[in-house]
């Protein structure tokens, strides 16, 4: 007859012994305990992080323990998924013997993958940025491919716009010809008009200075009178006749 309780014993003494940084007990009726299990770092020395609880069944380990996440650090749903269907996998393998240094080993190479994975993850990210900008490079020098219907579309928002210039010049033409008047108009407009130009000549016939010397010099010319010329003939222009 099995001793069940002599077998969990001594594996409880051989986990405290392997794990005793990480091994934790919670209870001894039912045999319970925590055991937690990091990754190896990884490329950015990060880890990841899983804390099993086991609970010892009557008849285990002929019966699987009970287990679950107690807790975790960087993992996603379906990292904790994927441990939880490992753990149901290696306890139906390893029925009739101890089982929970084999349970906690390929948790521990499952982190281990994930971490990889977690590398791997960002370097295809990093690859598809690079490409995305590539191609978002190679868009500012090709350019968008011409079809028909953007064609059209742009054609049609050419034209609108052409259509709103016509129109605004349209209306400053006819502004700037409105503010153009006609000299009737002027004249209709500022009744001083006419009397204006009669002012700017009075006020300039009288700022004109003359000076009376020049007249006075020309009183001492001794002027012949060319009507008493007898040889004078205006057709000729006054030229001597006796030449």
């Amino acid at each position: 007859m099995t001793d069940y309780s002599e077998e969990q014993r001594n594996e409880l003494e051989a986990l405290e012994s392997i794990y005793p940084d990480s091994f934790t007990v919670l209870s001894e009726n039912p045999p319970s305990f925590t055991i937690t299990v990091t990754s190896e770092a990884g490329e950015n020395d990060e880890t990841v992080q899983t804390t099993l609880k086991f609970t010892y069944s009557e008849k285990y380990p002929d019966e699987a323990p009970l287990y679950e996440i107690f807790s975790q650090e960087n993992l996603e749903d379906n990292d904790i998924t994927d441990i939880l269907k490992l753990l149901a996998l290696q306890a139906e393998e390893n029925l009739g013997v101890v089982m929970i240094f084999t349970l906690v080993t390929a948790v521990q190479e499952k982190l281990n993958e994930i971490v990889d994975q977690i590398k791997t993850r960002r370097e295809e990210e990093k690859k598809l940025k690079e490409k995305e900008a590539e191609e978002a490079e190679k868009q500012l020098f090709h350019g968008t491919p011409v079809t028909i219907e953007n064609f059209l579309c742009w054609k049609a928002k050419f034209d609108a716009e052409l259509l709103e210039i016509k129109k605004k010049r349209m209306k400053e033409e006819e502004q700037a010809g409105k503010s153009k008047l006609s000299g009737k108009q002027l004249f209709e407009t500022d009744h001083n008009l006419d009397t204006s130009d009669i002012q700017f000549l009075e006020d300039a016939g009288n700022n004109v200075e003359v000076d009376e010397s020049l007249f006075q010099e020309m009183d001492d010319l001794e002027l012949e009178d060319v009507e008493d010329d007898p040889d004078y003939n205006p057709a000729d222009g006054g030229s001597d006749s006796t030449e």
